[in-house]
């Protein structure tokens, strides 16, 4: 999937309006992958929610004001001719165009909400890990700081939260998914930032990807903020 070219961007720009916002998204691994957007319930849903994506390749997404939502990189896919198959991690009920389906966890997010009045932006292991994932915002004002989750967590996840496939780690799940405890889930009596304090799996985490949330209740370290940018998701 080749990169839109500057006059298509301009042209959808004039028909969207001159505040409507670029998300770029581009492959830095070495194998394909199949990148899913989740969009906020409300909200137009983006390249009906799933796409191809090969390495090296960058592709341009226009997100119009006030857009919410989540992109995550799945791997390991098969797809037919019909968009139907599945992927080994991040899958969204075995379609290629994910059209509203979540991703099956684990799965590294970026999570976006723009014009609230000002945009807000994190990447999450909330759901684990199950790939790197950066953000850059660019274009912008404000403190629009760079987040960047670069460690490999497949090669060092804690015991009992590994995914794997044939033999080989692929995905880090959160304690949350692999025990589902309220302590780890931040629900039931542990439903509140007092109550639900890091572990020793989140802090895990957080060891590897400092500017990441690693639990429910990471606020402090890991929501950041722009106004008006455009934003390079980069996958590896």
């Amino acid at each position: 999937m080749a990169l839109i070219h500057i006059p298509i961007l301009a042209f959808l720009f004039s028909f969207l309006g001159s505040e409507a916002g670029v998300f770029t998204l581009q492959n830095k691994c070495r194998e394909t992958i199949w990148p899913a957007i989740l969009t906020a319930a409300g909200k137009p849903q983006l390249m009906e929610g799933g796409f191809q994506l090969k390495p090296n390749e960058t592709i341009d997404i226009i997100a119009p004001k006030g857009w919410s939502g989540r992109f995550w990189g799945r791997r390991y896919c098969s797809f037919d001719t019909s968009g139907n198959g599945m992927c080994i991690t991040g899958d969204c009920g075995g379609k290629l165009k994910c059209n509203g389906a979540g991703g099956t966890p684990p799965a590294t997010l970026a999570e976006f909400t723009l014009d609230s009045p000002m945009d807000f932006y994190d990447l999450s292991l909330v759901d684990g890990y199950n790939m790197p994932v950066s953000i850059f915002p660019f274009g912008g004002s404000g403190t629009c700081k760079a987040i960047k989750c670069l460690a490999n967590l497949n090669k060092r996840c804690p015991r009992g939260l590994e995914l794997k496939n044939k033999g080989r780690v692929v995905g880090c799940k959160s304690a949350c998914l692999a025990f589902n405890k309220p302590e780890y889930c931040c629900s039931g009596d542990f439903n509140s930032p007092s109550k639900c304090k890091p572990t020793s799996y989140s802090k895990a985490f957080k060891a590897s990807c400092p500017l990441a949330y690693s639990y429910a209740y990471d606020d402090a370290s890991s929501t950041f903020t722009c106004q008006g940018a455009n934003y390079l998701i980069m996958f590896c």
